[in-house]
Formats: C-alpha cells, structure tokens, sequence
C-alpha cells in the first residue's frame, strides 16, 4: 500500500498503485501479477491512462466524462464504497491522526481483521 498527502490527485497514483500488486497464487503456472480489467470513476478517465492500461494488458473500464450516469459500474464500485464505510466506523481511521505510515497501516489491519471477524461470526 502507498499513502500519499490528501492534496494528491489520484489518478497519478494508479501506475504506482498497479506495480504494487503482489503475484495472486492459483493454479499452476506462473502467478498472476496484473488484474485483467481495472473499474474506475470519472477522475481516470484520461487517454494517457487508457493507453497505459492496455499497454499491460488491463482492460480499463472507467466512466467517461460528460456522459450521463448508469454507466453500470455503480455495481462494482459499490463494494469499495461500503468497505470505506466501514473502515470510517473506526474513530482512528476516519482522521487520519498518526504521523508515521507504519502505525497507520497497523490500525488499518486491525480495522481490517476486526470487520472480517464480525463478518464471519454472523455466517457461524
């Protein structure tokens, strides 16, 4: 993970962001390192990206700007949405109150493995 300022644009972290991803283990093989297609907003949407994105083989599906919305990626982002959500149920994670990287990323997986762990006690 990579935590930047909260004055930074994001579409300059997408890059930086795709070359993060760890192998994904699977079948046998080579593991994966890219996913096969990207979902994203309005922000992303931009040429250069695009390009970029199909230059590793990522097929983007980013909203295009200027068109009116249901678009139909309302379904996926809604996941993401929701598990910010959550995450800001935690006092600690909503400001960001923590100078180092490292203690914020701790309180990220506590935050992480605590709603993982309410999750499954209700399927039980």
């Amino acid at each position: 993970m990579s935590l930047t300022g909260g004055n930074r644009n994001d579409v300059t972290q997408l890059i930086p962001l795709l070359d993060k991803i760890p192998p994904v283990a699977g079948t046998v093989g080579r593991p994966r390192r890219r996913p096969d297609m990207l979902f994203a907003d309005r922000g992303y949407d931009h040429d250069k990206y695009r390009r970029l994105l199909w230059k590793r083989g990522i097929r983007p599906a980013i909203a295009e700007r200027g068109q009116p919305h249901g678009s139909g990626l309302g379904i996926f982002r809604w996941v993401v949405e929701r598990t910010i959500s959550w995450l800001h149920g935690f006092r600690r994670l909503r400001v960001r109150w923590e100078r180092r990287d490292d203690i914020h990323e701790a309180f990220l997986g506590l935050a992480t493995c605590l709603i993982t762990h309410r999750h499954v006690q209700r399927l039980c």
